[in-house]
């Protein structure tokens, strides 16, 4: 029997130890969501003897007329899809831009792009408000959309960038031989190469804009409007807070982006070695 290492060991009771950590909350937040309040609340989330487990939690907070996630779900997926399609298509033209050709301001203008990635989404709150007032937007879904769209093109050009960077060219000179333009060595030959970064920005993206709450709360007024984080945060009464609803919605809510990283996981990490493997 092959002996281990104690630095091995050490390592691996680490690694547990810290997953056991993290898993705790969400562990919790299951146990709560599936007994009904009074028995957490007399009891405490884990205590298993004779708990009673159950799906109304679940069905409450999916069709309730007063917070129903069912209807965020309908209002985050109209915002957040065409926030995800839009700017890695307009980022995409802008990276190969940066990436292969050489134009004026080139290096100003991406030295900007590093700075709104820097910038902090606090500090374009009021801005933002008065511009999406003067422009109807305010309370709009599609108000939603356009900030969104606009805050992920910094950080989607700089990290398709980077990845274009990395590709070799030898495939796009000999197409520039046979006659190709630019946009057909774009579409042709550099997009499909540039799949599992593609994949890696459309889940970073979804998912940032699925979980946004800051934006949806500034912007959003009716409850109508409300994506799935906003209705969640209706669940909280003035004078009444039911952990179990809340605990169902929040996994509603976090549902989606587990769902997508699943999904594209083999993608993403394709994507983030091939953005960082140039050098």
């Amino acid at each position: 029997m092959a002996r281990v290492r104690p630095a091995v060991l050490l390592s691996t009771v680490i690694a547990w130890g810290l997953a056991v950590v993290w898993a705790l909350p969400f562990i919790g937040l299951v146990m709560v969501s599936l007994r009904p309040y009074s028995e957490v609340l007399i009891k405490g989330w884990w205590s298993i003897g004779g708990a009673h487990f159950t799906l109304e939690n679940f069905k409450d907070a999916w069709s309730n007329p007063m917070y129903s996630v069912e209807r965020g779900y309908i209002n985050s997926l109209i915002v957040t899809i065409p926030s995800t399609i839009a700017p890695i298509l307009i980022a995409a033209l802008a990276a190969y831009a940066f990436s292969r050709f050489s134009f004026p301001l080139k290096n100003y203008l991406f030295i900007t792009l590093l700075v709104i990635m820097s910038m902090p989404q606090q500090m374009s709150v009021i801005p933002l408000f008065f511009m999406l007032k003067e422009l109807h937007l305010l309370d709009r879904l599609a108000g939603l959309i356009l900030v969104h769209s606009s805050w992920g093109l910094a950080w989607i050009t700089f990290f398709l960038k980077n990845f274009f960077d990395s590709l070799p060219r030898e495939m796009e000179e000999a197409a520039r031989v046979d006659g190709a333009g630019e946009l057909q060595i774009f579409l042709r030959i550099v997009l499909p190469a540039s799949l599992p970064a593609l994949a890696s920005v459309a889940a970073i993206q979804f998912t940032w804009v699925w979980s946004d709450f800051f934006y949806a709360l500034m912007f959003l007024i009716s409850p109508e409007n409300y994506v799935v984080t906003l209705q969640v945060g209706t669940m909280k009464g003035q004078y009444h807070l039911d952990w179990g609803l809340l605990s169902a919605g929040s996994i509603f809510a976090m549902l989606v982006p587990l769902l997508l990283y699943a999904g594209l996981q083999k993608y993403y990490v394709r994507g983030m070695i091939g953005w960082t493997a140039k050098g």
